[in-house]
This record gives structure tokens, C-alpha cells and sequence, in this order.
């Protein structure tokens, strides 16, 4: 079966704050940051807190995954931004062995500048392959976004090409049902996934509060937004998805992660478990 779990606040404590969290919420899994989403500037090492917090995972059988900054942004044709992103890539990378997590969520990214997309596609193998080759311990899973702007991957099409482009079967995909349904996908559609068969590792269930097509990122809860439950379990019914961790970013996360144990299938075939996230099959 899937596991099913949540991101974790860590603020106060890796152990105290986040794995207290994970314990409540009753999470399989969890998501976290290591350190400020929104900074450039790395959180000071505390080596004896990623031990700590390292050993309690394992004394759980919980897997944790890392979600690098969302400053990084790897088509970014400023060359200090894109400087900038590698350092932070790397440091994330290097932070989630440390803490023992199986997975490195990073989002696709955009190319800024109307036009340069395929320019930005073609440069990704030389940025990514020496990072992964640096962190063979964590899976590196692209996160496509929501559409706005020149983004590198956000439709299926669009995200399909972008792993054309990586051409490195040790990255797999962090799919999120907010990021789809607002680029404009159909979730409720059986072959939405076919292109991406070997490559999904992760899902981030998430309501939306606008509507598809709008681009916008902004998430809700689980059947109270404008994809709803119904639509959401078409997507997760999905064979692709079967046994294929699943991770709710939601301001009412118990209560969604309680709601996917409800309807959790039972283990199919032929798709990722937990431990394929920390390396291709």
C-alpha cells in the first residue's frame, strides 16, 4: 500500500517539533525543510540534531524527504541565481544525507525569459548529473509547478520533455495534484499518467482553491477546494500511483492524511514502494 503522510513544521526542533508532529498527525511518511524556504543563507549544522533525528526516523521505519528552497531555480538565466540555486541544490542534497532521508523534492523551475525554455532544457544534464553524482544515498525528484510564468514543466507534455532533457534515470518526479490541476491537466483522466509510468515516485495530494488552468499555486484542503474528492480519488485510482508515496501539504493535514488512510487501495504491481524512491529501478 501507498504510505501516506504530511509536511512537517521543524522550527523548535527536528525531533521535538517535527517528528512530535508526525506522531499526531499519525504520519507514513514525512516532508520537511532544512532550513529557511524562502533564504539563500544555509541554517547553521547541528550535527548532533540530524543524528538524533536520524535515529528516531529509523526507530519509526518513517521515511523523511527533504523540499529544497523554493528560491532554487535550475533554468534561471541569471548567472548568480543560477549560481546561487546549484550552492543551495547541493547543500539540500548534502543535508538530507545527513538527516537519512530517502528523497530531495526540488521544483522544476522556470526559464524567466520568454523564449530561452529549450535553451534552459538543454543545460539541465551538466547542472544536475554532478549533484546526484555527489548524493548517490538520496533520490533528486522534480517537482513540476503550476504553469505561471515560463515554466519548465508543468503540463504532462511539458514535464515529459524535461526528463527527456535530464536523461538520467536516477531522477524521478514529485507530482502534485494542486500544481496539475491548476496547469490545466484533467485529473479524472485514466491516461494522464502513461508518459510518466517509470518515473513517478511521489505525490503531493493537495486541494486547490482556483480553479484549472489558473496557474495559481495556492493550496486547501482535501475535498473542500475546486478538485474535490471525487477527482482527486479518480487521479489516485491511477495504476501508475499504486504503492506510490503519497504526502498532504494542507492547513489541515490530520485530518487529510485520516481521510487518504479512509480510501487507501490495497498494493498493486508494476509501480515504485517507498524504496525505489531512494534509487531508479
Amino acid at each position: 500500500m501507498s504510505l501516506i503522510g504530511t509536511h512537517v513544521a521543524v522550527a523548535g526542533g527536528l525531533v521535538k517539533t517535527g517528528l512530535g508532529e508526525a506522531d499526531e498527525v499519525g504520519a507514513e511518511i514525512i516532508q520537511l525543510f532544512a532550513g529557511n524556504p524562502r533564504s539563500w543563507a544555509p541554517r547553521a549544522a547541528d550535527p548532533a540534531a540530524d543524528e538524533a533525528f536520524r535515529v528516531a526516523c529509523a526507530e519509526r521505519a518513517l521515511p523523511a524527504v527533504v523540499h529544497a528552497p523554493h528560491l532554487i531555480n535550475l533554468g534561471a538565466p541569471s548567472e548568480l541565481v543560477l549560481s546561487r540555486s546549484l550552492a543551495a541544490l547541493e547543500l539540500t542534497l548534502r543535508r538530507a544525507t545527513d538527516l537519512g532521508a530517502i528523497a530531495v523534492v526540488v521544483h522544476a523551475g522556470s526559464s524567466v525569459t520568454p523564449g530561452r525554455r529549450r535553451t534552459a532544457l538543454a543545460a539541465l544534464p551538466k547542472l544536475i548529473r554532478p549533484l546526484v553524482d555527489q548524493a548517490p544515498a538520496v533520490r533528486l525528484l522534480i517537482e513540476p509547478t503550476a504553469g505561471a510564468g515560463e515554466s519548465m514543466a508543468s503540463t504532462i507534455t511539458g514535464t515529459v520533455e524535461y526528463l527527456q532533457a535530464v536523461n538520467d534515470e536516477r531522477v524521478g518526479l514529485c507530482l502534485d495534484t494542486c500544481h496539475l490541476h491548476a496547469a490545466g491537466e484533467d485529473l479524472a483522466d485514466p491516461h494522464l499518467l502513461d508518459d510518466l509510468a517509470s518515473t513517478v515516485a511521489l505525490v503531493h495530494v493537495n486541494d486547490s482553491r482556483d480553479p484549472r488552468g489558473s496557474h495559481r499555486d495556492r493550496h486547501e484542503s482535501l475535498d473542500v477546494g475546486t478538485i474535490g474528492l471525487p477527482t482527486l480519488a479518480a487521479f489516485l485510482a491511477n495504476p501508475v500511483l499504486a504503492d506510490v508515496p503519497m504526502l498532504v501539504e494542507t492547513p489541515t493535514h490530520q485530518r487529510d492524511v485520516a481521510l487518504l488512510k479512509s480510501v487507501r487501495r490495497p498494493s498493486g504491481t508494476g509501480a515504485p514502494d517507498v524504496l525505489s524512491i531512494r534509487t531508479a529501478s
